[in-house]
């Protein structure tokens, strides 16, 4: 059985939380607060885990980037998480949505694939291993949202 590599977990999830929102802007209303946490977790993920090693192997530029639209996209669950009704829930899922796009492509385009140099297997093994089961600390804050 062949092992999933980190990119192809990480991209995963990136499908598994547009169809969380997706399936909110379609009807199913318990599937956003999914989403949401599972968002959440994974910029935490990416951000302890992985921009330290992809800014460390020279990719600091890029992870710039990400950062900043970590704090947008944070901002965004943030007011989803205020509890807006069903017309202003619907307009922050289109924004994010529009968010992920952007932003997932790049992650996926420039970021990903150079995670099997930066990141040795042991470690990724563990990073895959908390996709998996992982839970994020309660009160932590994306490094630009916080005050």
């Amino acid at each position: 059985m062949e092992i999933e590599s980190l990119a192809m977990a990480l991209e995963r999830e990136h499908h598994e939380i547009d169809a969380g929102i997706e399936a909110f802007m379609d009807g199913t209303r318990d599937a956003l607060a999914g989403a949401v946490r599972a968002l959440r977790r994974h910029i935490y993920l990416e951000e302890e885990f992985l921009f330290p090693a992809l800014h460390a192997a020279g990719l600091t530029a890029p992870v710039l980037v990400m950062l900043r639209e970590h704090a947008q996209m944070w901002a965004t669950l943030d007011a989803l998480d205020a509890d807006p009704d069903d017309g202003a829930a619907n307009t922050l899922c289109r924004r994010l949505t529009v968010q992920l796009l952007h932003h997932n492509l790049k992650e996926e385009k420039v970021l990903y694939p150079e995670l099997e140099r930066v990141v040795p297997e042991p470690r990724a093994e563990r990073l895959r291993a908390f996709l998996e089961s992982g839970e994020m600390p309660a009160e932590w804050v994306c490094v630009r949202a916080r005050a």
